[in-house]
């Protein structure tokens, strides 16, 4: 992939050197290669998030099962607590008999004693070990009941954060929708799917056709987004460009839909930086050209800036890595 990428960039360097001042085309070169790399970062963060968050899933599948499982042996486990108890009752009532028997039956000739001795002894060492299981069982309930305790605080905790983190973002998806509701009917869309809000905003109300820099109108929009989110520190945010399948070919950038949808992104990001307190580490560019469209029989809806804010799950993973 880098190889093709500086093929690319000096076949561009042969090919505009004669059309463009060497300075601008310098910057340009720069600013591509700062956004490859942001990029790069950025998708590796979000394939570590990914994964870190099926990995709490999993997780939490396993914690789930796991708790069911101790309830059940708790369950079991209290009966068989319930019977042995009744058991013993029984038995110590008959030992008590038996005792009162053998005195009664004392005078009695060394046969009968003998007998009813052997039978006491037995009864007494069946006690015993009605009362060594009765134990046994006791420490093992509260050993369940006890890992059970855990299972659940773990299980509630994760499920207030998660609780927590739907609410965070509910509230924060509302806020944004509050501030660009006069944008509502000028291709502008908000909406919240899996965990994550996402802002998306058609090409019209940014950009002239082929074209990098933003429109009034647009840069309004964008300033409304900045201030909603300027405080929200703990937020990650990917603004990404996409474009339709029409092709561009151009000596001059940009040459392909590709550096189309990444300087638009940029674009996008330097105002949003420019108009808000939001800092530049929880923000990125990105730029996915015409492969990701969300509409193949239309090419408008196709071409849009996505604003996609992620919360930050180090949180979660903190309770996780404590198993």
């Amino acid at each position: 992939m880098k190889i093709k990428t500086l093929f690319g960039i000096s076949m561009v360097c042969i090919a505009i050197s004669a059309c463009v001042p060497a300075k601008k085309f310098k910057e340009l070169a720069e600013k591509e290669r700062v956004c490859s790399e942001e990029l790069e970062k950025y998708k590796r963060s979000s394939l570590d998030y990914e994964s870190k968050a099926k990995e709490y899933q999993v997780l939490y599948d396993v914690l789930t099962k796991d708790m069911n499982k101790i309830k059940k042996d708790t369950s079991i486990l209290g009966a068989r607590l319930r019977d042995l108890q009744r058991e013993h009752k029984i038995l110590l009532s008959s030992h008590e008999a038996l005792e009162k028997s053998f005195e009664t039956y004392k005078s009695m000739g060394a046969k009968e004693t003998s007998a009813l001795q052997k039978q006491l002894e037995a009864k007494t060492i069946e006690v015993q070990r009605k009362s060594d299981a009765l134990l046994d069982l006791e420490a093992e309930l509260k050993s369940k009941q006890k890992l059970l305790e855990e299972r659940e605080q773990r299980v509630n905790e994760l499920e207030e954060m998660l609780q927590r983190q739907e609410a965070s973002l509910k509230a924060l998806k509302d806020k944004v929708a509050a501030a660009l509701i006069g944008f509502e009917n000028k291709g502008l869309k908000v909406e919240q799917k899996n965990g994550k809000i996402y802002v998306s905003l058609e090409a019209k109300l940014l950009f002239k056709s082929g074209s990098t820099v933003v429109e009034q109108e647009g840069k309004n929009a964008l300033v409304e987004i900045g201030k909603a989110l300027e405080n929200e520190k703990e937020l990650e945010i990917v603004v990404e460009g996409h474009t339709d399948t029409d092709k561009l070919n151009s000596t001059s950038m940009p040459r392909n839909n590709w550096e189309l949808s990444v300087l638009r992104s940029t674009a996008v990001v330097e105002i949003l930086l420019a108009n808000s307190r939001m800092s530049p580490n929880q923000i990125m560019a990105a730029g996915r050209g015409e492969f990701h469209p969300i509409d193949p029989n239309d090419k408008a809806k196709n071409r849009r800036i996505e604003v996609i804010i992620s919360p930050n799950l180090d949180a979660l993973f903190e309770i996780i890595s404590n198993n």
